[in-house]
């Protein structure tokens, strides 16, 4: 038997869930379809269950895009004040942490926000289906034929809200990308973004020790691109926000850039300290604003000589607070897409309206989330994506 419906989303994550809701509130019959067992399986496991379901400053520039101007409308159509009123009416409580980054708060977590999505979806109109495999997209005269293995669904408008690659353990795969190219869009090319780096084996070795050390650092890719968060030594490389920040913005084989000192002016602590304390070593100088585990590995590794202040000169010292502040590193890599937390690249938004999320070329088909090739930085931008994308399909389809 075949069903009809006027709008099948294919994808039941925050972008999906947010455009069924907004579809269903238009009177439109919404069939939702998820091969999980349950909706919103990433925005469970979000922010340490705690979902940093947007920010307080959103703008384009929080955003990696080949169309740097793509993401304007969305965000303008539907804001984060949009959402944070959506979250009052439902009456979660949340915090604000560093860098503007909301997060569920007391007895508020993640599952709420999921409950607000499904409570948001609970109209006449708008029905969910879970553990579907999609087997066949066909484009029709009047729209698209749906196949499953168990039935046959026609509708007028379908949306691709299946999401990117990372995160494969929670059901990620590449079916989003996989329409696109069977209707003939381009794919900007896919990488793990907001993700930990891997270190080469004698970096790993020197550093390994480290693990769970975190220190307030300025990190600088190649591109000038800069972030002043927390890095987190780890038992494989380097994490932590400044670090998953940077990431999306590294290309394999390139340095990083890492001021160690940030928030420390280390001249002043050397000619204090050599005025009060000549005979005190560089090592317990530095001990004072770094971990002594992390001083003596550069003492290990000769990026730091230690011996008495009194034992260096003028130019000396200046060169110890130049190596602090433009310590180097050239990563092995990134984790990958198991522990990233969003997917560089996706559908090209060259074929899609920025005002609708339609696509150009064939009308009825949208795309909507990080299926696209729309990347927003830590902090809460990519939920925020996903709602202003979702809502926005949501007025069209």
């Amino acid at each position: 038997m075949t069903e009809k419906f006027d709008v099948v989303i294919i994808g039941a994550g925050a972008a999906g869930l947010m455009c069924a809701a907004e579809a269903g509130k238009r009177g439109r019959k919404v069939l939702l379809l998820d091969h999980a067992k349950k909706p919103g399986r990433k925005i469970l496991i979000a922010g340490g269950g705690r979902c940093n379901f947007t920010n307080y400053d959103v703008t384009a520039k929080n955003y990696l895009c080949n169309n740097p101007h793509f993401v304007k409308s969305a965000l303008a159509q539907y804001t984060n004040w949009d959402f944070i009123s959506m979250i009052y009416k439902h009456g979660i409580e949340f915090e604000e942490r560093s860098h503007g980054q909301l997060f569920c708060v007391g007895d508020f977590d993640s599952k709420d926000i999921v409950k607000m999505l499904l409570a948001e979806c609970n109209l006449p109109s708008v029905h969910q289906r879970y553990q579907q495999d999609v087997q066949n997209i066909e484009k029709t005269a009047t729209g698209f034929s749906i196949q499953t293995k168990t039935s046959e669904i026609v509708c007028d408008s379908l949306v691709v809200a299946t999401g990117g690659l990372s995160m494969p353990k929670l059901g990620a795969t590449p079916f989003g990308y996989k329409i696109a190219e069977q209707f003939g869009l381009s794919i900007v090319p896919t990488t793990a973004g907001l993700v930990p780096f891997t270190l080469h084996k004698e970096d790993k070795e020197d550093f390994a020790e480290l693990s769970g050390i975190a220190i307030p650092v300025e990190v600088t890719s190649e591109n000038k691109t800069e972030f002043k968060e927390a890095m987190l030594f780890t038992h494989r490389g380097l994490s932590g926000p400044s670090v998953l920040q940077i990431s999306s913005f590294w290309k394999p084989g390139e340095k990083v850039k890492i001021n160690l000192v940030p928030e420390v002016d280390i001249d002043e602590l050397l000619t204090q300290s050599l005025d009060k304390h000549p005979n005190q070593s560089l090592k317990n100088t530095l001990a004072k604003v770094l971990p002594k585990r992390l001083v003596e590995v550069l003492v290990e590794r000769k990026v730091l000589e230690d011996k008495p202040l009194k034992q260096f000169g003028v130019h000396q010292l200046k060169a110890i607070t130049e190596t602090l502040q433009n310590w180097h590193i050239t990563p092995n890599g990134t984790e990958g897409y198991r522990t990233a937390e969003v997917t560089l690249g996706g559908v090209n938004t060259d074929h899609i309206s920025s005002k609708t999320m339609e696509c150009k070329e064939i009308k009825g088909l949208y795309f909507i989330g990080e299926v696209m090739d729309v990347t927003g930085w830590l902090g809460g931008y990519n939920f925020q994506w996903c709602w202003s994308s979702g809502f926005t399909a949501g007025q069209w389809v």
